[in-house]
């Protein structure tokens, strides 16, 4: 099996079209981003090839010199810098190349962790990029590889066959094992992507010199995705201060080993005194069911708000629900400041949950739904059912997302 083009094919190949910025693209390793910018471009340099690096430390005119953009060309160039965010100076180096030669091709940088933390000082980018932020492969994708747009970013409901949903849940998203659908491959991928990170991901973009310990804190964190982390109590355990512990989950995020939601609240400071949630970017690497249902969902759900940010469709966040009765929702939606819709996750079709219809009442959000993932796709719009919760299957409500 193959995927002959992916979403972020067409969003980025959308960008080209209309865009004079920068693409910045970033996303976690192995998830796609060299493959498909690659697919774009028409001339790439990278980093980590020592002879591409002499040409890039050289400067612009050299940079240039390689890419030809001297010669007469029929078609404006498209230049790849593929993992450029290594290089101390990166942001100067493009900052004084777009400058000179943004009229005179495109522009797209990859990166395995975030582009905006290794910045150091000097003049911003800002307003020279866009950023899009990759995924891994998700039920909306495999529905669908045309984006939304801006009168209607929801997607059609689309059913997906059920061995890409098996594989999907089974083997995670990344294309390589989704692809292989293999267990004995799927694990050993997933090993030596691990041991990738840690070595060189983390010892290497990082200044972390506690490494033992930082180990020892990624091994507690992939046992523990959809749950609340007590940040003193990790700490503890690693044997580093709290605010130590603080800085290196911040950094694991950035690296994209997982992400943080928080519980949501108008006052935003009492948000942010409050413990987060943490979950994997990879779900097929956690085994208890709950919590594998709970991340499943919670990485489609952070694909499709990063997705419509990015996008320019509003500012949407994803956050989770918790009040001081200790009744609890798994996540809500957050559009332009205000809540769109909430959603419970379970793995079987259980009855209502009286804290979904509680919330939905309390915030006035437009739509609830309890996500149940041992159900039949059903061939409905669940956000034609306003005002009040439902009971939907997973298949459905993720074909609506990115």
């Amino acid at each position: 099996m193959s995927i002959k083009k992916r979403l972020y094919d067409v969003i980025l190949a959308e960008h080209l079209a209309q865009n004079r910025q920068m693409a910045f693209v970033s996303g976690p390793r192995q998830v796609g981003k060299t493959t498909t910018c690659k697919n774009l471009s028409t001339s790439y340099l990278n980093w980590d090839n020592t002879d591409d690096r002499a040409i890039i430390i050289s400067g612009p005119a050299a940079v240039a010199e390689t890419i030809g953009l001297n010669t007469l060309q029929k078609h404006k160039p498209v230049a790849l810098f593929d993992e450029l965010h290594k290089f101390a100076r990166w942001k100067q180096f493009l900052k004084g190349f777009f400058d000179v030669y943004a009229d005179r091709l495109s522009i797209v940088v990859t990166g395995s962790s975030r582009m905006d933390i290794y910045r150091r000082g000097g003049d911003s980018l800002m307003g020279r990029y866009f950023l899009y932020r990759m995924h891994p492969l998700s039920v909306g994708e495999l529905a669908s590889v045309q984006p939304p747009d801006i009168a209607q970013i929801l997607r059609t409901s689309a059913a997906i066959p059920d061995e890409d949903f098996a594989a999907l849940w089974t083997h995670g998203g990344f294309p390589e094992p989704f692809l292989k659908r293999d267990d004995r491959f799927s694990r050993r991928w997933r090993m030596l992507r691990q041991q990738q990170f840690l070595r060189e991901d983390v010892r290497d973009l990082t200044q972390i010199h506690q490494f033992d310990q930082l180990e020892a804190l990624v091994n507690l964190l992939m046992s523990r995705s959809s749950c609340q982390l007590i940040y003193s109590n990790l700490a503890a355990q690693v044997q580093v201060s709290t605010d130590t512990l603080r800085r290196w989950i911040g950094t694991l995020c950035n690296l994209h080993l997982g992400f943080l939601i928080r519980p949501w609240f108008k006052n935003v400071a009492r948000s942010l005194r409050k413990e987060p949630k943490w979950f994997l970017r990879d779900w097929s690497l956690i085994d208890d069911p709950g919590q594998k249902a709970e991340t499943f969902v919670a990485c489609h759900l952070l694909k499709a708000v990063q997705g419509w940010t990015d996008l320019g469709f509003g500012a949407f966040e994803l956050c989770y629900l918790r009040d001081t009765q200790q009744r609890e929702v798994d996540f809500v939606v957050v559009k332009d400041g205000q809540p769109w819709f909430i959603v419970e996750v379970k793995n079987a079709n259980e009855k209502l949950s009286p804290a979904l219809v509680y919330f939905q009442k309390q915030l006035n959000a437009p739509f609830a739904f309890q996500v149940v993932l041992d159900a039949e796709a059903v061939n409905a719009d669940c956000f034609t059912h306003l005002g009040r919760a439902i009971v939907v299957p997973a298949r459905t409500f993720l074909s609506h997302l990115l």
